[in-house]
């Protein structure tokens, strides 16, 4: 019998390595290979054509839920299960509009994960924590909220792009496109979300999910000639 192939894409490599470590472990399972970001998860599973993607929503130059959206374009019976910290009501309801057949957290036990994967593999799955915020959130809903700004693919690469510190020629290189193109997405979406800094921008792909910060391991500062530590500020433009 066939081994059953498992894409691991995580951008954290302690995280990615103990999660391959589990899968790989698994009777009859085999991890097929392992992506970095979201892009990268995107080429993979196009080159590899996994029996499962485990897929991580916060991720570099490409978001896991635009990412999913341009996999099952080409391949919408590929099954993908989401492992992440997130417990968003919007987000997870851009996953299930994306495509996403399951949903699991990161800080869910190990039986769990490996229970939702063996049960994707024949339906939907999502544990209880997840399944209790949808019968929440319905509960909750009022349909007279105020009106988010609809954002095209690309304007979400764009945004994601733009709130991870890259310029007009990097957000350019990345998506393949000319810089003025870059320039123009950047001009439309400024304008879609009535921004008008790099800064505003960033607050925004934050409270709305786009990206996740996430504070660098504390590590000693070289001191001044005052007994304080250095601080470089560094500009967002």
């Amino acid at each position: 019998m066939n081994a059953f192939r498992i894409l691991v894409a995580d951008d954290h490599p302690i995280f990615r390595l103990g999660l391959c470590s589990l899968l790989g472990s698994h009777p009859g399972w085999e991890v097929c290979g392992e992506a970095v970001d979201g892009q990268d998860a995107v080429e993979k599973c196009m080159q590899l054509k996994p029996d499962l993607l485990l897929l991580d929503i916060c991720m570099p130059i490409l978001n896991g839920v635009d990412a999913t959206r341009q996999i099952l374009k080409d391949n919408p019976a590929q099954r993908i299960l989401v492992l992440t910290d997130l417990d968003s009501e919007r987000v997870l309801r851009d996953c299930l509009q994306a495509g996403v057949r399951g949903w699991v957290l990161k800080s869910d036990a190990t039986s769990e994960i490996t229970d939702a994967i063996e049960a994707l593999r024949h339906n939907c799955v999502f544990t209880q924590r997840i399944s209790d915020l949808l019968v929440g959130s319905q509960s909750k809903r009022s349909p007279t909220g105020p009106r988010v700004p609809q954002l095209t693919s690309r304007e979400r690469e764009v945004l994601q792009l733009l709130a991870e510190g890259n310029r007009s020629k990097d957000v350019a290189a990345i998506l393949n496109i000319s810089v003025k193109t870059a320039e123009t997405h950047r001009a439309n979406l400024m304008s879609k979300l009535n921004l008008h800094s790099i800064a505003q921008l960033v607050v925004y792909a934050v409270r709305n999910d786009v990206i996740n910060l996430q504070l660098p391991v504390a590590s000693p500062l070289p001191e001044s000639g005052n007994g304080l530590p250095n601080v470089t500020l560094q500009s967002l433009n």
